[in-house]
């Protein structure tokens, strides 16, 4: 059996992610106590038709209840074949505006605490599992749809490969991605918005990475990375991590950032164990 522990922050997307989950092959149950997901586990073998992938959502909605998972969390996993955390998560700008315009009271917002109080709680009490989490997704600039369809390319299929590498490009001045494990920045490169022609092009059109990579500053800060993941992806596999998110940023994320995500993707596809995949999180942007 496969496990899929969904957690994060209250509005970052947890119940559309349960939905994508669902249509992807999963059973899912939303907010399990964890004293319960055992016996549910022993209940899902014993049916006479037994589930291979099981979603389970658990988070603050369950009070003190919530404080018992981490635990229950190595039975959980001695009882599975493999056992994952997905954690999502959201800039608290973002969630405030969502309860806000929802009218949705936040499960910690009680006793008139005010929004912003209940989420710096909230990611207290959440900070080990966000820690040990083995997938994160930022859904702060996702739309259902993207959400979806990030987590299909994630869990769609099962590869044989030890660890999934997603290459994310983004622009600093729409922030940074909460799901970043490493972080580089390319706004220290010459950008093409300045270049008339180019300014309405994006990293996706040829004559933008030819502008960017014919630069040998360019070129050489491709070999240094290149040179940090070959050294550091053995070590993340050695600690188990299935997942190593590299965020490559520049000012608006259109230009620079996407052509270099792009070109470090086609060469980290060649190395053997490895799935690599990109996303160009603020290319529609105006």
């Amino acid at each position: 059996m496969e496990l899929m522990i969904v957690t994060g922050m209250s509005g970052a997307g947890k119940s559309q992610a349960t939905n994508a989950l669902e249509d992807i092959g999963y059973y899912c149950v939303d907010n399990m106590p964890p004293t319960l997901m055992l016996p549910f586990l022993q209940l899902c073998r014993q049916s006479t038709q037994p589930l291979d992938k099981v979603a389970l959502v658990t988070d603050v909605r369950s009070g003190l209840l919530f404080e018992e998972f981490l635990q229950v969390l190595p039975t959980l996993e001695a009882n599975v074949e493999h056992c994952h955390i997905l954690f999502l998560d959201c800039h608290n700008e973002t969630l405030s505006r969502r309860f806000k315009e929802t009218r949705r009271q936040h499960p910690l917002a009680e006793d008139g605490r005010p929004i912003e109080q209940a989420l710096q709680l909230e990611r207290q009490m959440l900070s080990p599992l966000f820690e040990m989490a083995d997938y994160r997704i930022d859904t702060t600039h996702l739309n259902t749809a993207q959400l979806k369809s990030r987590l299909a390319d994630l869990f769609m299929t099962q590869p044989d490969t030890a660890m999934t590498v997603q290459i994310l490009s983004f622009g600093f001045k729409y922030g940074y991605p909460a799901e970043a494990d490493l972080m580089l920045d390319m706004r220290c490169l010459p950008n093409p918005y300045y270049v008339e022609e180019l300014r309405h092009q994006t990293g996706m059109d040829s004559q933008v990475q030819e502008y960017v990579m014919r630069n040998p500053d360019a070129v050489k800060y491709l070999e240094h990375i290149k040179a940090l993941l070959s050294h550091t992806i053995p070590l993340y596999q050695k600690e188990g991590r299935t997942q190593l998110v590299v965020a490559i940023g520049c000012t608006g994320g259109k230009h620079r950032s996407v052509t270099m995500v792009n070109q470090l993707a086609a060469e980290l596809e060649q190395l053997t164990n490895l799935r690599v995949l990109t996303y160009h999180r603020d290319l529609g942007r105006e």
